[in-house]
């Protein structure tokens, strides 16, 4: 995607900075999502300036880093003169301690709000997921920008994107002054993305529970990174949704894939799930399912009225996240392999790729006996 176009530049007037540019502080800019959107704005001449803040120095040139924890209080002092802060440092990992993680994250959004109405930072730009919308089989495809939070707030990742959407709805009422920007992508596509719907992607067939529909709409991490950076040039302000163009229907993620389905009863595959990470075998809870399984597609409407445009399909996106995931099998490889499921079962998708796999196994035994 690229700079914003020509007739909304108009709006960028009035800044601070050099030249009148925005200086925009990004926090997890050494990797992920974080890097793509530090390269994107150092390159951009909306931009005066840009700082990088991670616990270690990346490769962004351009950027002047500030390397720390963004959980450290001190943050404030490193953050003056910012405009506008983006934070993307977030513990994401599928292998994390759920306890560890969400204290990370959560504790890490809060010192970043503080620290940025303290250091007289006039907007912070967070970074959820759309799946705090919640996969429910009545939602409406798409659902608004504006549609309630319904996701269940346990102990998942989502559960810690969900506090901290809390946390951005607190913030301008603590801070006056301080404007919050939540942007919502859809599933994330990209190298090095490792998440619920890519391992999905990494079973031997297409795992579908018997009665659901799933739709399937994707979010390349440089789409992700445009529209951040209009959040950041305050083109775009409130919670807002971002991903590709319209969504999949299994049966064209099928044909694109070319990968075969593997039916299983919502019974049998809620139960397995539900038991999988009872035992510890899986971090994943049952609810993280209801993604593979029930609609959870967005509509990107205000970043469109702003002139946004996403860089790739829906199908262009679906081929790189299956070049990505090329060699990860869920099942049949190191990747599940028993020193390794207690770590690797974090999808749901996985869980009900092994349950899957186990019944194939016991197809195929029953075949050689008779």
């Amino acid at each position: 995607m690229s700079s914003p176009p020509r007739h909304v530049r108009s709006r960028l007037t009035g800044r601070r900075g050099r030249g009148g540019r925005p200086t925009v502080a990004v926090t997890g800019a050494a990797s992920g999502v974080g890097r793509a959107l530090a390269l994107r704005l150092v390159q951009s001449p909306e931009i005066g300036k840009v700082l990088a803040v991670d616990e270690r120095r990346g490769d962004v040139p351009g950027a002047v880093w500030r390397v720390m924890d963004v959980r450290d209080p001190s943050i404030a002092d490193r953050l003056a003169g910012a405009d506008v802060v983006v934070h993307l440092a977030l513990d994401l990992g599928m292998e994390s301690d759920p306890r560890t993680r969400s204290a990370y994250n959560v504790r890490g959004a809060q010192t970043v709000l503080t620290a940025a109405a303290a250091a007289g930072v006039r907007r912070v730009v967070l970074c959820t997921s759309a799946m705090v919308y919640g996969a429910h089989p009545d939602n409406p495809v798409p659902l608004s920008e504006d549609a309630p939070l319904a996701a269940v707030p346990d102990e998942s990742i989502v559960g810690d994107l969900l506090e901290m959407e809390r946390l951005a709805r607190r913030a301008p009422k603590a801070h006056p002054g301080l404007s919050v920007t939540v942007v919502r992508p859809a599933g994330l596509v990209g190298e090095g993305i490792d998440t619920v719907l890519t391992r999905h992607f990494e079973a031997p067939r297409l795992l579908v529970v018997k009665g659901s529909r799933p739709c399937w709409q994707f979010c390349h991490v440089e789409d992700l990174a445009s529209a951040l950076e209009y959040a950041a040039l305050g083109l775009v302000e409130g919670e807002i949704a971002v991903g590709s163009d319209g969504w999949l229907e299994q049966a064209d993620v099928e044909e694109i894939s070319g990968m075969r389905r593997m039916e299983l009863p919502a019974s049998f595959a809620l139960g397995a799930a539900e038991r999988l990470h009872r035992l510890g075998i899986t971090p994943a809870p049952v609810t993280d399912l209801a993604y593979t399984m029930h609609p959870w597609v967005i509509s990107a409407t205000r970043l469109h009225e702003a002139g946004w445009r996403p860089a790739y399909t829906n199908e262009e996106a679906l081929v790189e996240l299956l070049a990505h995931t090329e060699g990860n099998h869920a099942v049949v490889s190191r990747r599940l392999g028993r020193k390794d499921a207690a770590a690797s079962l974090g999808a749901a998708g996985a869980t009900v790729a092994l349950v899957g796999t186990a019944a194939l196994v016991r197809r195929a035994r029953r075949r050689r006996r008779g």
